[in-house]
Formats: structure tokens, C-alpha cells, sequence
């Protein structure tokens, strides 16, 4: 069941925090209309995970006028995990056409909502986000300090995300969001043989992707429960 822009449950002091414009308003509340609550916590942190190391880079990124884009980034990134943006791409190039999308339904340039594109599309690319340029460094660090105590360690963002996860809780995030995109499946890519020596691609689920990856390890262990043994 949908949920109203109109019932966007945060707390005030995370409310506050946000980028107080139209833009941004909107783009919270179609995160809010679409994706399950676990996912819509996950990209608010990642919000402010990327918005702190902006901060402390010294990024125009952390600039008032350029936070705007980076959280409609941050907040669209799963999109793609939604029933409402489940295309024949993978989720996260159904995402980015979303956001896209919404940018310049808000009058954004071609160029920044491309850049908006750009950062979503590749966010679960390891070693080509964190290269391509700087806003989608900033978006796939914010995802990795979410899921990774490594990276949390590594960029000193231990105590941010104490703080992130009590307003924020986690509520089994990995495993909602594994199962958000492995369900995307449809029976034609469920229904291929564990034993294969070769394991065919599709757009939506391509061989060596993380979507792949997840429905591999999904159909190579299928009394597993819990989350995705890939994740």
C-alpha cells in the first residue's frame, strides 16, 4: 500500500537537517511513497553520511547551495527497489532514470540531473564510483559507510553513525534490500540451473553485477535463510 508524501513520519531533528527545498521535499516524499521504510532509514543515513565527509573534505559538495543535489542522489538511490520503478533494467539504472527524471521535472539542469543520474547508475560499481567524479565518490562512500564498519573505521565516521542509527534504526536493511532486488526476478531468470557452467545474463539481473551476483547466490542456496549469503 502506498503511503502519502503528506505522512512522511522522521524526526524533527532529522527533518531539520534536510535541505529545505521543493526539490527536496519532493524527492523525500517519493522515497517516502515508494520504497520499504528499511531502505528509506538506509538512504537518509547515506545522506548524511556523504554530506559529513563532504564536510570534512572541504567538497563544494558540502556547500549549501550543492547539498540539494546530493540528497536528492542520496534519498533516490534505491528507487529502483520499488514496485513503482521496477523496470527491464537493472535497479539501479531504473533508479537513476527516476531521479533523473524528477530533477528536471524541478527545472534541473540537464548536466546536474545527469550527474544525479551518473551517481546512482554506478553506486554498486566498486572502483569506478568512487573514481568517476567527486558527487559519486560522495554517494557510494555514503552507502559504503552504511554497510561497512571497515569504511566507517577507515574515514572516522564510528560516532556519526552511533548517533545516525538511533533516530535512524537499520531494521534488517541488508537483508530487506537484497530480497527487494533478488524478488525483482522474474520466472525466466528464477528458473536457471544451480549446477551451470555458464549462468546467462539478462538487463535486469547481468552476470557479473550485484543484482547477478544476489540472484546467484539466492538460487545456489535456496533453504538459506536470512540475509543473502552475497551481501
Amino acid at each position: 500500500m502506498e503511503r502519502s508524501e503528506a505522512e512522511v513520519v522522521l524526526p524533527p531533528e532529522v527533518l531539520a537537517r534536510i535541505p529545505q527545498t521543493t526539490l527536496c521535499s519532493s524527492a523525500l516524499g517519493l522515497a517516502w511513497q515508494t520504497v520499504q521504510r528499511p531502505v528509506f532509514n538506509h538512504s537518509i543515513r547515506v545522506f548524511f553520511a556523504a554530506q559529513w565527509l563532504a564536510e570534512k573534505e572541504g567538497s563544494e559538495w558540502a556547500q549549501p547551495d550543492n547539498l540539494p543535489l546530493l540528497f536528492v542522489a542520496c534519498v533516490c538511490h534505491d528507487l529502483g527497489t520499488s514496485d513503482n520503478f521496477n523496470g527491464p533494467q537493472r535497479f539501479e539504472v531504473e533508479g537513476a532514470d527516476a531521479a533523473q527524471h524528477h530533477c528536471q521535472s524541478h527545472g534541473i539542469s540537464e548536466q546536474d540531473s545527469r550527474k544525479v543520474w551518473t551517481a546512482i547508475a554506478v553506486h554498486t560499481s566498486p572502483g569506478i564510483a568512487e573514481r568517476i567524479d567527486p558527487f559519486s565518490r560522495l554517494v557510494r562512500y555514503g552507502v559504503m559507510m552504511d554497510f561497512s564498519l571497515a569504511v566507517r573505521a577507515e574515514v572516522g565516521a564510528d560516532d556519526l553513525f552511533v548517533e545516525l542509527e538511533k533516530t535512524l534504526p537499520r531494521l534488517d536493511i541488508e537483508r530487506v534490500l537484497a530480497d527487494a532486488v533478488v524478488n525483482q526476478a522474474n520466472e525466466v531468470e528464477t528458473s536457471q540451473h544451480t549446477d551451470n557452467k555458464s549462468w546467462f545474463s539478462t538487463h535486469k539481473f547481468p552476470i557479473a553485477s550485484w543484482p547477478g551476483i544476489l540472484l546467484r547466490a539466492r538460487l545456489q542456496n535456496p533453504d538459506h535463510v536470512g540475509r543473502n549469503p552475497a551481501f
